[in-house]
């Protein structure tokens, strides 16, 4: 029999928030009994018919087999690795911050200022430009990253209802077989007991045939039990998947998605506050010089002076904004390495329990 039971009927569908307790359990099997649709499926099963019997609830066991697969594949091609090259790649580039590059300068500085200021703003601005560049590069990779990990948590989603699907249609066949199982003993085997403890031959034989028939039977009862049981320890499996994506994405979102931005236009604002502050430092050591050569002058020009430096030198972005951009992003990384790290080792763990799983089915199918 490979037909499957509409998995739909008599119970609601699982949603997020299922968890299949010890006690559930139990009340899904008593709750079934009840259904006419059970008895029905019960009714079709033909004891003298051994093929039958033998491929009773086949095609939903084949389904979590390869159910079981599928997730086993998802963790294997899992892109949690590859993002370890995106954070190394990420802390290069924020390891050539320097917060001295926006520092004050002093004022003995001036005569300095006054002839390389040019060349030394040009090469913070090239400096920061092309930093700026190769973070929008790893933004970029990043955001595909943090996509990946949401569709992958979505699909995982849906795994675990499908998951949740093929349990109750086993259910549903285990729960057939089951009342099978108990009319063949409790009705028509004490009948065909009587009539042979009574001498008849016929008898006698149909009481063989029926007793292999329900110990076939109940070993597939058994089989399709550790079918379910599969299913049933599958669902922490996906749920430990959907955990670490899902501290992945909030991790990404609040270390990097949100705070890249945020540094890199605090970078812009910086450098632009740096160049304008040098000029107006390179124009008031120009005025103090200009100011001695012409005399007496002095205190008008220099008080011209130091209204354009006080218009002109403050900056709109504090260093401190900066740095502490800087810090959430190495924070973020850090903290990123360390998940990754865990979900890691729970996939290995998941892989070798959902693999043991397997084998331990295959192996009871065997025997």
């Amino acid at each position: 029999m490979n037909s499957s039971p509409n998995p739909s009927s008599g119970l609601t569908p699982a949603t997020a928030e299922d968890v299949l307790t010890e006690t559930k359990v139990s009340d899904i099997k008593l709750a079934l009994r009840k259904e006419p649709e059970i008895q029905n499926l019960a009714r079709t099963i033909d004891e003298r018919d051994q093929i039958q019997v033998l491929e009773f609830g086949k095609e939903p066991a084949v389904q979590v087999s390869r159910f079981s697969d599928q997730i086993l594949a998802n963790m294997r091609t899992t892109k949690v690795e590859d993002s370890g090259e995106l954070l190394k790649q990420l802390g290069r580039i924020m390891d050539r911050f320097d917060p001295k590059d926006f520092q004050k300068s002093s004022p003995g500085l001036f005569g300095k200022l006054f002839k390389k200021g040019e060349k030394m703003i040009e090469k913070i601005f090239g400096k920061y430009q092309t930093m700026g560049s190769e973070i929008d590069k790893v933004y970029v990779e990043i955001s595909k990253y943090r996509q990946e990990m949401v569709e992958s948590t979505t699909m995982l989603e849906q795994m675990y209802e499908q998951n949740y699907q093929f349990y109750l249609t086993l259910e549903k066949y285990v729960v057939a077989g089951e009342i099978k199982v108990e009319e063949l003993k409790n009705n028509q085997l004490p009948q065909l007991e009587a009539r042979a403890a009574a001498g008849d031959q016929l008898a006698s034989m149909q009481l063989d045939s029926l007793r292999n028939a329900i110990e076939l039977l109940e070993q597939r009862v058994y089989d399709l039990e550790m079918a379910k049981m599969v299913a049933l320890q599958t669902a922490p499996q996906i749920r430990l998947l959907q955990r670490g994506n899902t501290k992945l994405i909030g991790k990404i979102n609040s270390a990097f998605v949100t705070t890249i931005p945020i540094f890199k236009n605090g970078l812009i604002q910086a450098v632009a506050a740096k160049r304008q502050k040098l000029v107006a430092d390179s124009m008031s050591e120009l005025d103090r010089r200009t100011n001695e050569m012409l005399l007496k002058n002095a205190q008008n020009i220099s008080q011209q002076s130091t209204d354009i430096a006080r218009l002109a030198g403050g900056p709109s972005i504090k260093i401190e904004t900066i740095e502490e951009s800087w810090n959430i992003i190495i924070k973020g990384m850090q903290e990123t390495k360390a998940i990754e790290e865990e979900n890691k080792r729970m996939r290995i763990e998941g892989t070798k329990r959902l693999e043991q799983l397997q084998d331990n089915f295959k192996k009871m199918k065997q025997q």
